[in-house]
């Protein structure tokens, strides 16, 4: 999940007009935008966290005490049954009396 990235905000002009990058990183090393929020696994918790700035230094920022989650319904296995089917009766032969 990410928020609208925000890298031109990102940019710090530095002495004599050299542009520095400003980003986080995530635990792949890949680079994450300033405002981007992504679920963090610290020392057994997790939580989301934004990337933001503290001091000119880029950091995480826990924003919220767990991670958002989805799930889908579990799907059968393989090795289970298929469900039962109805029994269907053949169709019923006309009574030729009555023909």
């Amino acid at each position: 999940m990410g928020l609208p990235s925000t890298a031109a905000l990102a940019d710090v002009t530095g002495p004599g007009g050299k542009t520095i990058d400003c980003y986080c990183t995530d635990k792949s090393g890949a680079r994450v935008e300033l405002g981007e929020m992504r679920c963090l696994q610290v020392d057994g918790r997790m939580f989301m966290a934004q990337c933001q700035m503290s001091l000119n230094v880029p950091m995480w920022r826990e924003v919220q005490s767990s991670c958002l989650s989805a799930s889908l319904p579990t799907a059968p296995s393989a090795s289970s049954s298929p469900p039962e089917l109805p029994q269907l009766s053949p169709p019923s032969q006309p009574d030729p009396r009555r023909l």
